[in-house]
């Protein structure tokens, strides 16, 4: 251990060291400013990115705003076009009745089938089934909603409460106005739930009219359980009013669809023969 001391090997890098000398004072400002270029080069970077990022949000919230005036603008000349034709379907609807009882014909029996299709305005006492999105999660320090929203509305949750509805004894629903019929379907596109094919949002209102405990029939049921737990856990709005009176206007004129028989098509030209006669082939066939 003594005859392989380590003194040896300090004095060498010792020696080297003053022989070499400080490091020059260039070789540390070159150092420096490298650095400081890199940092400067990041921050200019950085800065060029937000600067463009909140550039572009007022253009982004003005294409929006665009769409959702054009949408709010269809959707205003769609309701003044349906409105008008509840209004031509009750002057029909009046020439009717007129024409059958001049006829002597019972006008009760085609009432009742527009009950039954949806395609009559009803009126009478029933139910309100109130459903709307919980309030988001939001971070306490930001602000920012934060995580998945358990408490929306889905088209299965107005799929359970209109079927629920209908055991329970409604003779019309309608969803935000728009009349259910034998053909209705409520799906989702998106985040946007559908109605026909109409575009509905929250709060949703399903009108039923029906039994006048049409409200306590769905609260005692499964489904009004369920909804009062989706309410207490997660934050649903849900809400079940009864009503005196109600009126719903009547679902669109369907689009019949029927077949129809394919036309018989014109017999083919026999070949050239008698029925049942092979036709010749030619010389050197098999």
């Amino acid at each position: 251990m003594f005859r392989n001391s380590l003194d040896a090997g300090y004095a060498e890098a010792a020696r080297r060291r003053a022989q070499r000398g400080p490091d020059p004072w260039r070789r540390r400002l070159t150092g420096q400013l490298a650095r400081g270029l890199v940092l400067v080069a990041t921050g200019f970077l950085l800065v060029v990115a937000y600067h463009q990022t909140v550039a572009g949000r007022p253009e982004v919230s003005r294409v929006r705003a665009g769409l959702v005036t054009d949408v709010r603008d269809r959707q205003h000349e769609t309701d003044l076009l349906q409105q008008q034709a509840d209004r031509l379907r009750d002057e029909v609807s009046k020439e009717r009745d007129a024409a059958l009882a001049a006829a002597g014909t019972d006008a009760g029996a085609i009432d009742r089938l527009e009950l039954a299709t949806g395609t009559g305005k009803v009126r009478g006492p029933g139910t309100v089934v109130r459903l709307g999105d919980a309030a988001p999660p939001v971070d306490p320090v930001t602000g920012k909603p934060t995580g998945k929203n358990l408490g929306v509305v889905l088209d299965r949750d107005l799929q359970r409460v209109t079927n629920e509805l209908w055991r329970d004894g409604a003779e019309a629903i309608s969803i935000n106005g728009e009349r259910l019929s034998a053909i209705s379907t409520i799906r989702t596109a998106g985040s946007t739930i559908l109605v026909d094919f109409r575009p509905i949002s929250s709060p949703y209102l399903v009108t039923a009219i029906g039994p006048e405990d049409l409200d306590r029939r769905f609260n005692d049921s499964r489904t009004g359980q369920l909804f009062r737990a989706l309410a207490s856990q997660y934050g649903m709005q849900v809400a079940v009013d009864r009503k005196g009176e109600l009126t719903l206007a009547a679902a669109p004129d369907p689009q019949l669809h029927y077949a129809r028989p394919v036309p018989s098509q014109s017999p083919s030209t026999p070949p050239s023969g008698s029925p049942g006669t092979p036709v010749p082939s030619s010389p050197g066939g098999h």
